[in-house]
């Protein structure tokens, strides 16, 4: 169990006993990738003073202990929901690999959380890479996002050779370039596409679409071109590509169209390049 302080950096370790306590009608299933449901996960309980739990802890002896506002994290359903997604994606993609985005929510008690859980980690800031270096996260497995990466933020990036750095344009690939030049390093980059995918959820975080402001367009031929200039580029390792079509999608479709679309992409830059 961690719990956070608004406004305080730091982590603070909170060590609960839970007795005599009981289970309000709150608790939800374990879905898995086969639909089953299986282990029933508590989340909320109400101990023998009517106090509310959450992992064991009282929350009115942590609002005295801290004050409010105060975020609270329940680590062992973080561990529990890491592990689920895990073995479910293991079963029927055992190559994949599953990375936390970090703009949910990064401390240095959340970053060993993950790295002990076997998940690589999105970054898509200075601040947040900073974070994960801290840390002592995993560098090979550090994915730095953004559209608009600073200089030094790049630096960031090629001084501790992270796993990899997700390009978003032109302007940023010339960047880089001309950073692992100078610093004698070669970055690894996936290229973010934009696939013309327009998800039905809020106009704010579609992110997919040809218009979008994140990404190179595929249907314009801006993808086709960065993916040749990255290709000749010495300090460059072109990995692989990427892309995002939004947040809060109810429907699988847009996924699946996403996904045929990159893999369309591929047997493009396969035919053009060899």
């Amino acid at each position: 169990m961690y719990s956070y302080k608004s406004r305080v950096k730091n982590k603070v370790n909170v060590k609960c006993q839970s007795s005599n306590v009981k289970t309000l009608n709150t608790s939800r299933f374990t879905l898995h990738a086969d639909g089953a449901k299986r282990q029933k996960v508590k989340m909320r309980k109400v101990n023998k003073f009517g106090h509310l739990e959450i992992g064991g802890c009282d929350l009115v002896e942590l609002k005295k202990k801290f004050g409010t506002p105060l975020y609270i994290l329940d680590e062992d359903l973080i561990r529990s929901n890491c592990q689920t997604y895990r073995r479910s994606l293991e079963k029927i993609y055992p190559q994949s690999e599953i990375i936390y985005a970090g703009k949910a929510n990064l401390s240095l008690g959340l970053c060993k959380v993950m790295s002990k859980e076997g998940l690589s980690l999105d970054v898509s800031s200075g601040g947040e890479l900073y974070t994960a270096l801290k840390a002592k996260f995993p560098l090979k497995k550090i994915y730095f996002h953004s559209n608009n990466k600073s200089e030094d933020e790049l630096k960031m990036a090629l001084k501790n050779n992270i796993g990899r750095i997700v390009v978003d344009n032109s302007y940023e690939l010339s960047l880089l370039s001309n950073l692992a030049q100078k610093m004698k390093r070669k970055a690894n980059i996936l290229l973010r596409l934009t696939p013309g995918v327009k998800p039905k959820t809020h106009t704010y975080i579609q992110t997919g679409q040809i218009d979008s402001k994140f990404g190179l367009g595929i249907e314009e031929g801006e993808a086709l071109r960065l993916t040749k200039q990255a290709l000749d580029i010495n300090n460059i390792n072109l990995c692989g590509i990427h892309c995002h079509i939004g947040s809060q999608i109810l429907k699988l479709r847009p996924f699946l169209i996403a996904a045929e679309t990159m893999v369309d992409f591929l047997k493009e830059i396969k035919d053009e390049t060899g």
